[in-house]
């Protein structure tokens, strides 16, 4: 269970530090222009990158502390900070109507949800 929880957290850390680049890098028009783009209309420049910053520190949070032995307690509450972000992902495309789009979000928030779940219990650094 360990190495899955440790898969999860890398799977998770690679998406939310593209995701996180794609918002700093990439015009807000062209983000939108994207296949399930469209969410970036709704934010301000100034939120979407509120939001890349707390991309970045959610993946540094959930691989990090564990490496290098700093707050390993760090991993479940960033695991739980990206649960939390995700489910702002699933709601804001529920209310935009993006249903076709929404089970990558919900596949994101169920990884986040199990390495919150593992660190905090079964495979928590401190037992």
């Amino acid at each position: 269970m360990n190495l899955a929880l440790w898969i999860a957290a890398g799977v998770l850390t690679a998406v939310l530090l593209v995701a996180a680049i794609n918002k700093l890098v990439i015009p807000r028009e062209k983000l939108a222009a994207f296949p399930g783009g469209g969410w970036v209309e709704d934010f301000s420049p100034g939120a979407l990158k509120a939001i890349s910053t707390v991309e970045i520190l959610g993946a540094a949070g959930l691989i990090l502390p564990a490496v290098l032995g700093l707050a390993p307690v760090l991993v479940p509450l960033a695991a739980t900070g990206t649960a939390l972000l995700f489910t702002g992902a699933v709601i804001t495309r529920l209310r935009r109507g993006e249903t076709a789009v929404i089970a990558v979000d919900l596949v994101y928030l169920a990884l986040a949800v199990f390495v919150a779940w593992g660190r905090f219990g079964p495979q928590s650094f401190h037992s």
